[in-house]
């Protein structure tokens, strides 16, 4: 369990202003928010990189402020991976290792272990420079993992890949963390990122904690304008009922609209899309039948970056957002009929025993 205790700190242009989290033992604890937020001088609070006079951390209820990174057991795996240029990547893995007090074999044998979970047991006598971003990842990783710490720290860990490797590396992620245990905090600015992987979100701006909760509890319920300015304020439906379709698959009725959402368990109270996740055509898209309808502009409001177009779908109002670059290839005005298409795997539930 990690606590952070009335952290304040002033670093040039970030400041950390009375941070108070309690992290779980074993848990995999997002922290969010944009740039600029102060999330990674958190998270090298947390890995013992700067001093601070207001404030403490404690490790199981062991006070850690004054302790150096190396004696923290931590694995952290900074932005841009720093790996050595001029060691392959078995000799990255095992850098850490050749700092304690454990035998050439054992060493090997650790290398050769922690490779096998991240599938990068062929790279082990690869030069680090000849490898693609997420082989990368995965050796900074490995790297990390190495001495078995009791925690992972990863900073924005999917931000420099294509969007197939982050996918591919969430759930490698996700299973690393399930297999071994580990306590993870993970900062990132993607929201879906935190709502796929979070068991829980601190969200972070300017420098403060403005809300800590379970991934759907902060999209259904934000705290305060900050959190649901920052969110996007998604489109939420409540549900008249849902049936199971099996195979993982629920349809759920909101009023008028049925939807076809990804899910298994309990009844669903509630859903939610991010206007992100709308997509709207002047012409009927090919396949048009999972969670596809058609539905009326009644407003359209430019904004720097994106495009807002309010729908009426069978007496419901959705938003949806567009970049301002296709907006701009689109022929769209208010009065106009459009179909949309709501991704069933972007529906966030909320289910009714919560």
């Amino acid at each position: 369990m990690i606590e952070i205790r009335d952290l304040s700190l002033h670093l040039g242009e970030f400041n950390l202003k009375n941070i108070n989290l309690a992290i779980r033992d074993g848990e995999y604890f997002v922290i969010l928010g944009p740039t600029g937020a102060g999330k990674t001088v958190l998270l090298e609070c947390v890995a013992g990189l700067h001093r601070f006079k207001k404030g403490a951390i404690f490790f199981d209820a062991a006070d850690v402020t004054r302790l150096v990174p190396e004696e923290r057991s931590l694995g952290y795996v900074p932005q841009d991976y720093v790996l050595f240029p001029f060691l392959n990547v078995s000799d990255n893995i095992a850098f850490g290792l050749k700092q304690s007090r454990i035998s050439a074999a054992e060493i090997r044998e650790r290398v050769n272990e922690i490779a096998g979970i991240l599938g990068i047991s062929l790279l082990l006598r690869r030069d680090t420079r000849s490898l693609s971003g997420g082989e990368k990842q995965r050796v900074a990783l490995a790297r990390a993992l190495a001495p078995s710490p009791h925690t992972l720290l990863l900073d924005e860990p999917l931000s420099a890949l294509d969007l197939r490797t982050a996918k591919s590396l969430r759930l490698e992620l996700k299973r690393i963390h399930h297999q071994l245990g580990l306590t993870t905090i993970h900062i990132t600015h993607d929201l879906m990122e935190a709502l796929e992987m979070a068991d829980r979100v601190a969200v972070v701006q300017d420098g403060r904690v403005e809300q800590v909760a379970e991934p759907e509890a902060m999209l259904f319920y934000p705290d305060g304008d900050k959190v649901a300015d920052f969110i996007g304020s998604p489109n939420i439906l409540d549900c008249d009922y849902s049936r199971n379709l099996g195979q993982g698959v629920m349809e759920v009725g909101c009023g008028s609209l049925k939807l076809t959402v990804a899910h298994e368990g309990a009844d669903i109270k509630k859903v939610a899309i991010l206007p992100r996740h709308i997509y709207v055509s002047e012409t009927r898209p090919p396949g048009l039948s999972v969670n596809g309808f058609q539905g009326l502009i009644t407003a359209i409001e430019p904004t720097s970056n994106i495009v807002k177009i309010s729908l009426d779908v069978a007496g419901k109002a959705l938003m949806s957002e567009i970049p301002t670059y296709i907006f701009d290839e689109m022929d769209l005005v208010v009065g106009q009929e459009v179909f949309l298409i709501l991704r069933m795997r972007r529906i966030r539930i909320y289910e009714s025993n919560r």
